[in-house]
């Protein structure tokens, strides 16, 4: 099993790193009691080997001690990785002012600037027991990703997963697509009595629409487009991407479109699956 514990002062991007090994596939628990880090590691075995926790000033007290006891508890099978992230009081001021936040500590009726103090301090024994020490004061959210990616990965790399669905106007456009094309101005095969009952996948319809000039070119385009912007959608923190093709009836030109737009980039690094929803595939 492996352990990532993500620990650091308020507003210094916790929760930005916590969604990062959430995308990774880690079950992550915000602000877990640490004498609860043996039993929730218990349950999860075999079910999730992946678990990420989070240790902030809202835990528990002595919390050093505590967590190295922890620690010494589990299995020797338990791989531990520990981040901590930090910034300098002034940008964690100007952090809170700007967001409006309540900081965890400023309910001992201290002011704002006195409370990030306090936290640094009482936060020093887990800052010193940390594999990875982050100093997030001048980084943005995606800076911070990739470093933790890289951390965890030995890459910044992301996996990115693609799903393309083809649809038809007719019974109503997806909620839930990034990006949606119209193809009904492309040749229909509907128009061929022959290829009518068939559909995008039936292989005289995907040499119908192969010879089509027009179908070609708006597939390799589409396919250009993607190549082109996807590493600035992956450096958005974006983990799913839905990109909808829709003719009229959802059976024909959608359907071979998404599907040779699926076997394309199914030769590329990232996760790719299809849905043919008026065909329930």
């Amino acid at each position: 099993m492996k352990l990532v514990i993500v620990s650091g002062r308020s507003g210094s991007g916790k929760s930005v790193a916590l969604r990062v090994l959430e995308d990774l596939g880690y079950y992550c628990v915000d602000n877990l009691p640490l004498p609860l880090i043996g039993s929730l590691l218990e349950q999860l075995k075999g079910n999730n080997d992946l678990v990420a926790i989070s240790v902030d000033v809202r835990n528990i007290e002595e919390q050093g001690k505590v967590l190295e006891e922890q620690i010494a508890l589990l299995s020797d099978d338990t791989t531990i990785i520990s981040l901590f992230l930090n910034s300098n009081d002034q940008v964690l001021l100007k952090r809170y002012s700007e967001t409006r936040r309540l900081h965890p500590l400023s309910k001992n009726q201290i002011s704002l600037q006195e409370a990030i103090q306090l936290e640094g301090r009482l936060l020093e024994p887990i800052a010193k027991m940390v594999d990875h020490y982050i100093d997030t004061s001048q980084l943005t959210i995606y800076d911070l990703s990739d470093q933790v990616r890289q951390i965890l990965m030995g890459s910044i790399d992301k996996e990115l997963v693609i799903h393309f669905e083809s649809f038809g106007f007719k019974h109503g456009m997806p909620t839930e697509a990034d990006f949606m094309f119209d193809v009904r101005f492309l040749p229909n095969p509907h128009w061929e009595t022959e290829l009518r009952p068939l559909t995008g996948l039936d292989l005289p319809v995907q040499e119908f629409l192969g010879r089509q000039p027009l179908v070609n070119k708006f597939i390799w385009q589409i396919e250009n487009l993607f190549e082109t912007w996807m590493p600035h959608l992956e450096r958005n923190n974006r983990s799913y991407l839905t990109i909808a093709i829709g003719c009229t009836g959802g059976q024909h030109r959608s359907v071979y479109i998404a599907d040779q737009l699926t076997k394309r980039f199914s030769n590329t690094k990232h996760q790719v699956s299809a849905r043919h929803r008026e065909l329930k595939l």
